[in-house]
């Protein structure tokens, strides 16, 4: 984990912008510094040695008070900015990782969905105070601690001597506390990520698992993570508390060395007293900026291994989309040749040498155990999913070299879990298609809504049982028209009844010219089919 990591500066514009009006913000604070220090010495100095009374000292006075002005402006536009760019950071880098987590395809996100979730809400949120904090006093170690060192070797070099010596001590602590805070850091972020996956697989399956009564179930073990969560988190406080102590009482004996020298050679005469005020008030400038990045490093740990495992992400390349037209699949047939997918981390290719032809306006139905690859044959040809083997082709040309908007566009996909946004009925089918909806089933269902089909609906059909949902994604899927329909078990999760009017939907779309390709288990759908594709799997690699 980097302090200041360069791809953190590459992936967000306004990283780049915040690190440049620190670094010079920190150039005026140094000069500021450097004037407050000068200015109190030449004020109270005359008047100790009674070479000079109160009202000379009046003119820096004033000064100061310009100069301690100036340095609060300095702060309010750090801290000011530094909460704007940590927004915008945040936001920049949610979007490039939603962004390239699509390009990925959903295959990659099934089994990462959770954890993303989990680090670009409240993962990246902790990166205002790295922001805020750490990064100014960063920045700040890099123009104030030298300046303030060039003037004390001006003034003085033995004392600079002295500052040189201790200054390195500062640095090794800090390198020592941060790396027991990153692995700390480290451990929390898995803790948030894995209580995240259970709450929100939770949450998903809580209508099961309160239909079979065992919604009291998994109480145990969100508890059991959740303390998991709070031990990781009071140990990463506990590291924080500690390094602040060292490290202020590291700097206040570097600074004490510093004051008793100065002292004991102004006693003796070998230093003026304007001169030794200056020194002693510069020293602590020297270690303030070290010492407080070593304090707020345990502030931006969290945020910046999120932000590591969000550049991980953005930077993991995606296949490129192809560029030639995709033909007219009103009159061409799909063709998988030889296609073989390598399952993940299940040591089996699923589908396996799949050959197979979908033939314009007919229903082509996919069939085969759970598990032999049915889905993935068709990710695979909806671009989704880059084959191992073989390929996906329609007149001559495979997928993956076609437009991805032009192959789309001719293309309806009702998924097992279709996405609802919330919004009205209607917004969600894009229009109000009477006919599709009285196909579906559909019309049904609006008769019982409050308002038809301008009644709200929640994120991912919330309001809606699951049998309605399926009947609102394919009424959608039939008012676009277009050449191919895709269904994915679309009467899973109906009754007998609602079965027969899916299935009456299935062969409507056929009669209006639409090519049906349907991943079947039930026997109903099977019989309906034209032609029926077998789908198997097989163990190994290729």
């Amino acid at each position: 984990m980097k302090p200041l990591d360069p791809k953190l500066l590459k992936h967000a514009q306004p990283a780049r912008r915040y690190v440049l009006l620190v670094t010079v913000t920190g150039f005026l604070s140094a000069a500021f510094i450097i004037a407050q220090c000068f200015l109190i010495s030449y004020a109270i100095s005359p008047v100790i040695d009674g070479t000079a009374g109160l009202s000379d000292a009046i003119p820096f006075v004033g000064a100061l008070a310009l100069v301690v002005l100036g340095r609060l402006v300095v702060t309010w536009l750090q801290e000011s900015f530094g909460h704007r760019a940590a927004l915008a950071t945040i936001s920049t880098l949610r979007k490039k990782v939603l962004d390239r987590a699509g390009d990925l395809g959903p295959r990659w996100l099934a089994s990462r969905t959770s954890s993303i979730v989990t680090f670009t809400t409240r993962g990246l949120e902790d990166l205002e105070p790295y922001f805020v904090k750490y990064l100014p006093q960063l920045l700040l170690s890099a123009t104030v601690t030298p300046a303030s060192l060039i003037v004390v070797l001006a003034l003085d070099w033995p004392s600079a001597f002295l500052v040189v010596f201790c200054i390195p001590i500062i640095p090794i602590f800090m390198i020592l506390i941060g790396k027991m805070t990153e692995s700390t850091s480290k451990k929390k972020v898995a803790a948030m990520e894995s209580l995240g996956d259970q709450v929100l697989d939770l949450i998903a399956g809580l209508p099961t698992l309160k239909a079979l009564g065992r919604e009291q179930g998994p109480t145990k073990r969100v508890d059991t993570l959740g303390k998991s969560y709070t031990k990781t988190t009071m140990e990463a406080l506990r590291i924080a508390f500690l390094s602040g102590s060292v490290l202020e009482f590291l700097a206040t004996l570097s600074t004490a060395l510093v004051a008793v020298e100065v002292g004991f050679r102004m006693v003796y005469g070998y230093l003026d007293l304007t001169t030794g005020l200056i020194i002693i008030m510069l020293t602590p400038e020297v270690f303030k900026p070290l010492r407080e990045a070593g304090t707020q490093f345990h502030a931006s740990t969290d945020g910046l291994a999120a932000s590591e495992e969000a550049i991980a992400i953005i930077e993991t390349p995606a296949p490129k989309p192809g560029t030639e037209p995709a033909p007219d699949l009103t009159t061409t047939s799909i063709l998988f040749e030889d296609l073989s997918v390598e399952a993940e981390g299940r040591g089996i290719i699923a589908p396996a040498h799949l050959t197979a032809e979908v033939k314009p306006g007919l229903i082509t139905a996919l069939a085969g155990p759970s598990g032999a690859g049915k889905s993935t044959a068709v990710s695979v040809l909806l671009g989704m999913h880059t084959p191992t083997k073989g390929a996906v082709t329609a007149a001559g040309v495979p997928v993956t070299n076609m437009d991805p908007d032009t192959w789309w566009s001719q293309i309806s996909w009702v998924p097992q879990r279709p996405v609802i946004v919330p919004g009205t009925v209607a917004e969600n089918v894009g229009v109000k298609d009477d006919e599709a909806a009285r196909l579906t089933g559909l019309d049904e269902i609006l008769e019982e809504l409050p308002e038809g089909w301008d009644t709200h609906i929640g994120q991912g059909g919330i309001g809606l049982s699951l049998g309605q949902r399926q009947r609102l994604a394919l009424t959608r899927a039939l008012a676009e028209r277009r050449p191919l329909l895709i269904l994915d078990e679309p009467t899973a999760h109906l009754d007998a009844a609602s079965e027969r009017q899916i299935i009456d939907a299935v062969t409507a779309a056929k009669a209006h010219g639409q090519t049906v390709l349907v991943i079947a288990h039930r026997q109903t759908l099977l019989d309906i089919a034209d032609e029926t594709i077998q789908v198997v799997a097989m163990e190994g690699v290729i």
